[in-house]
């Protein structure tokens, strides 16, 4: 009996633990911080409001009728056709719902769309698996940088215990001013991306060839993150996006810092690199890069993903690698680098991969070579 007891107090326990933390959960939109993402959410609880009277309505005439007029009750089944009058009330009442519906819709769809007169413009393209941004007009004008996941592998696999922000981090955030007019230009690289950030209400995708475009007006300072939306290939739900809305004068220091970050990482491609430092920046760059598709141990995951270890490509022709690195592979899900990393760094990996696992070739691919390839 107190076995018995115990166990029944201990499922109490454990389903009442459950529903408080059921309720942590958020069963609604992120909360909106720009006029748009307002209006969206305003929009989308009039639409579940108008919903929930129609259902209750229609269901409740409908179970009604079902036991007022049940046979048991002495009720016979009526034979009757069409009545003009009720065909026209049930065709009129909900047309009036959608044009009522979608005036508000319409409207906040307008405004969506309006892009003009930005305080700055981003271009934001779409790389697998990662995105790169380009400010193309305002203040930082001509800063560009990668924006990559910076979740810890030992939490992608379960070996530590997973971050308050898991699979929503990156090394290098979008930053932009709180109160200004952002327009974001999307596109992408390789395959089809899309841009979504739900506190902002925008959601655009990103296609190779294509240029589209969005905007937000942040009203609030803080870290908004979102994610790619278009399922892009094996590591779509490793690409997130974070954007950090600051105060216009932290974002004048950011952009201070960046440009200064610019000017001094500006490399001479004709300068010769040693072995060792080359292979040293590779490993880094491979880490990041190519590891999620060939595998850190070069062993790749064939026939999808081939290994670099021992590969003819890898320890054949140089040139041939060099090409292969910069232009991709069509056809296939290998990316094109040549819009993503500098001479220095496409020159360091390409040296790792030859030098890495069993490749042993003890060759040196220098920057010069890569920006010669680049011609």
């Amino acid at each position: 009996m107190n076995s018995t007891l115990g166990r029944l107090t201990a499922g109490l326990l454990l389903a009442l633990y459950a529903g408080l933390a059921s309720a942590a959960y958020q069963l609604n939109f992120q909360s909106p911080v720009t006029r748009i993402a307002s209006e969206i959410y305003d929009l989308h609880m009039l639409m579940m409001y108008v919903i929930l009277v129609i259902f209750c309505i229609v269901f409740g005439v409908m179970f009604y009728s079902i036991y007022a007029h049940r046979k048991s009750v002495g009720h016979k089944a009526e034979q009757f056709h069409e009545n003009t009058t009720v065909e026209i009330i049930w065709t009129a009442i909900p047309f009036l719902i959608l044009v009522g519906m979608a005036w508000p819709a319409t409207k906040t769809l307008i405004e969506f769309k309006d892009t003009a007169n930005p305080d700055i413009t981003i271009k934001a393209t779409g790389y697998q698996w990662k995105w790169g941004y380009d400010y193309i007009k305002g203040e930082g004008e001509g800063i560009a940088f990668l924006s990559a996941l910076s979740t810890p592998q030992e939490q992608i696999h379960n070996k530590t215990p997973k971050g308050e922000n898991y699979l929503l981090e990156v090394d290098n955030p979008l930053v932009v001013p709180v109160g200004k007019k952002v327009r974001v230009i999307t596109t992408a690289n390789d395959v089809i991306h899309s841009f979504w950030v739900p506190a902002f209400g925008i959601k655009q995708d990103a296609i190779p060839g294509f240029v589209r475009d969005t905007w937000f007006k942040a009203d609030k300072e803080g870290t908004y993150r979102g994610q790619c939306a278009e399922l892009c290939g094996k590591d779509h739900g490793f690409m997130p996006i974070v954007v950090e809305v600051v105060s216009q004068e932290k974002y004048t220091q950011w952009v201070a810092v960046q440009k200064a970050k610019a000017a001094a990482s500006v490399e001479d491609p004709a300068k010769q690199r040693t072995l060792v430092e080359l292979q040293a920046q590779g490993e880094k760059i491979y880490g990041a890069n190519c590891a999620a598709c060939h595998q850190a141990s070069g062993k790749g995951m064939p026939p999808a993903f081939p290994a670099l270890d021992g590969s003819k490509v890898a320890t054949g022709d140089r040139t041939a690698h060099i090409r292969m690195v910069l232009d991709g592979k069509t056809g296939s899900a290998m990316s094109a680098f040549a819009k993503q990393l500098s001479d220095t760094d496409i020159a360091a990996v390409i040296t790792y991969e030859r030098n890495a696992w069993g490749n042993k070739t003890d060759e040196a691919v220098q920057p010069a070579e890569v920006k010669a390839a680049r011609k």
